[in-house]
């Protein structure tokens, strides 16, 4: 069965895109949204992330932790945020390799922002049957773009939350 490559889920959240923005372009704070992610370390801070920016983030699956090297690809405020994750490891990441895209697109719309979050697998020269072999034992019997479509809407609608929510409220 043919791999689903690309999946994306989208959300409006009461903001301005610029505000929105400046919460997704910081990779430290993924931890807060997604049901995966923990957080990320961010080589040379974690100010404003520019197109080259190196982060490693931290993840969790049930008792399975692991971290992935990701460069940013496209940091325009307001409008997308998107970086390839490129390596993978225990504690660091020393296994190279195309692995994922993660993009973030930001719409205003009259009620706010439209977030739009994508999922690429990267992963193109590994057959089929082998990748969704791999996927169902990571995931515990999910193809990766079936769990990637669940993390997104459970991404989105924890940044929603947090995003609207009132300062006084965190």
């Amino acid at each position: 069965m043919p791999r689903t490559l690309t999946v994306s889920g989208s959300v409006v959240v009461a903001a301005p895109p610029a505000a929105v923005y400046a919460q997704v372009s910081r990779p430290a704070l993924m931890g807060r949204w997604s049901p995966e992610n923990l957080g990320a370390t961010v080589r040379g801070g974690d100010g404003e992330t520019r197109v080259g920016t190196v982060f490693d983030g931290h993840n969790r699956r049930g008792p399975a932790r692991w971290t992935t090297r990701c460069t940013v690809t496209a940091a325009d405020p307001g409008e997308r945020f998107a970086f390839r994750v490129h390596a993978i490891g225990v504690r660091t990441p020393r296994l190279r390799g195309p692995i994922a895209t993660w993009e973030y697109r930001f719409e205003a719309v009259p009620e706010g922002t439209r977030v739009t979050e994508t999922w690429t697998d990267d992963r193109r020269s590994w057959p089929d049957l082998v990748a969704n072999t791999f996927d169902r034992i990571a995931t515990r019997g999910h193809t990766f773009a079936a769990f990637q479509r669940r993390n997104i809407a459970t991404t989105l609608r924890n940044l929603k939350r947090a995003v609207e929510e009132p300062p006084a409220a965190r």
